[in-house]
């Protein structure tokens, strides 16, 4: 597969290019386009420009608001609300981030129910900000109906990845973003482009056969990981990113979409503590380190995150590599 090679920056500027070439005002496209090369910059591709046309398409078609000005309230003593006003995630976390972090620090603990907002990125950036501000945290969002409740055959449930992220002194952060299905839909959606199998564990097909192949997975239903144990993850993340914020199940933003394609509209919930004020406001961090040095003690283990921030690194002087059918695409969005 013949590949474009970019550097950050470059990728950056085509992004925004599009971004505003498809109704975005700069402040939106900047967020969106920051958290795309974001991605791209960790190798993170099933949520770097991959994303790109579906971000153009959602302003293009009215869907998306690429002008939004999201709102932020105070809802109770340690519960923050922002109302995307129909925009894309990243501008609302950046407004949000601020308040979460006093509210948390105000209150030991304290959450943020973000609504009314299309959420097409990683789950890692937020938690990793937050872990950087020395608050641990969760976060959780669901998506359209992916994937089959246990023992069934029909999508109910989105991928609905959720992130955790904890302090570390004088270290980067361990952080992890996954989803309760087996395989992320992106990565399975790249699979299909590049005409590769997938395990028999990530999906099946319309009518409930195995299957390795991505594109019948793609017309049939997403599998919770470990079985059971991810469907349930799955069914808890719609409950507290859509039931207790008062936004959509997956199943009701595929509804909203009317088969426009774009992306999902829902919610996300932000949970970050200070571990200052959980009783041991000086030792929380050593007691971690202890944690890791014993899983590094065993050969061939690592934390996670560490592959991304080495990735990280790499692409600040190797740049970026986008597959020459992605970037002809998106050089029609200009």
């Amino acid at each position: 597969m013949t590949s474009v090679q970019l550097s950050l920056a470059e990728g950056h500027q085509l992004a925004m290019r599009c971004l505003l070439a498809s109704g975005c005002d700069q402040e939106n496209a900047q967020a969106a386009a920051d958290r795309m090369l974001q991605a791209e910059g960790d190798r993170c591709h099933s949520h770097g420009l991959f994303r790109l046309p579906w971000y153009c398409s959602a302003v293009k078609s009215g869907r998306a608001n690429g002008r939004a000005r999201p709102r932020v309230e105070r809802l109770a003593r340690a519960v923050v609300r922002v109302d995307g006003d129909g925009g894309f995630a990243p501008l609302g976390q950046e407004i949000a981030h601020q308040p979460l972090v006093d509210c948390a620090r105000d209150n030991g603990i304290a959450s943020l129910a973000f609504v009314n907002m299309f959420h097409l990125g990683a789950m890692w950036p937020e938690v990793e900000r937050l872990a950087l501000d020395g608050l641990c945290s969760f976060a959780f969002t669901a998506s359209y109906p992916y994937v089959a409740p246990a023992g069934g055959i029909k999508p109910i449930y989105g991928t609905n990845p959720m992130g955790f992220g904890w302090p570390r002194k004088d270290q980067m952060p361990l952080v992890f973003d996954q989803a309760a299905s087996s395989m992320a839909r992106g990565e399975i959606q790249i699979a299909a482009r590049d005409g590769h199998s997938i395990p028999e564990t990530a999906g099946i097909g319309p009518n409930g056969e195995v299957t390795t192949d991505p594109n019948v997975v793609l017309e049939g239903a997403q599998l919770g990981f470990g079985g059971t144990k991810g469907a349930s993850l799955a069914l808890m993340v719609e409950l507290l990113a859509g039931a207790l914020i008062g936004e959509f199940l997956s199943f009701e933003s595929m509804e909203d979409d009317a088969g426009n394609g774009g992306p999902p509209k829902g919610g996300e919930l932000v949970i970050a503590i200070d571990p200052k004020q959980f009783g041991d406001p000086d030792g929380f961090l050593n007691r971690g380190e202890k944690l890791f040095e014993a899983i590094l003690e065993q050969e061939g283990t690592r934390l996670p995150a560490e592959r991304r921030f080495a990735n990280r690194r790499l692409t600040q002087s190797e740049g970026i590599y986008i597959p020459e059918s992605l970037h002809q695409t998106i050089l029609t969005l200009l």
